[in-house]
């Protein structure tokens, strides 16, 4: 599965910002639609980051060991202006060590694999995050 905003012609994300009263997953017909894991993930990262966080681009692929299998994600989020570089930091200061709940999955990984940052003509800073679910079993 990909989800790209670049490619979209109105670019809008596929997910807003979180809102303060979202259900918890699973309440009700609001929560239902974030049964998917990917979507579940997707929630909570976003609720790591903030509202000034914007999702950019979301991959989801396959992977296996031989003990195990999941999915990596590759997330890409883009903050904007003075308070949105640091929430963007806060982020990659707390992902690494993040406990994140995904009903079913066990985040192995989560890691912040590239950074770029622009100054001019405004404060910005997109922030690339790796993640791996592994199925719990």
């Amino acid at each position: 599965m990909r989800f790209d905003a670049r490619n979209t012609p109105s670019h809008q994300p596929l997910f807003g910002h979180p809102q303060p009263d979202l259900p918890p997953v699973g309440a009700g017909a609001r929560g239902a639609r974030l049964r998917h894991p990917s979507l579940q993930l997707l929630h909570a990262l976003l609720r790591l980051a903030g509202d000034k966080a914007e999702l950019i681009s979301h991959a989801e692929r396959p992977w296996a060991s031989a003990t195990f299998h999941g999915t990596r994600h590759t997330v890409t989020l883009e903050f904007n202006g003075v308070d949105g570089i640091a929430a963007a930091d806060e982020l990659i200061a707390t992902l690494p060590e993040h406990e994140f709940t995904i009903r079913g999955q066990l985040v192995a990984d989560a890691v912040v694999a590239e950074v770029t940052q622009w100054q001019i003509p405004a404060p910005r800073m997109v922030v690339e995050c790796e993640l791996l679910l592994l199925a719990d079993i």
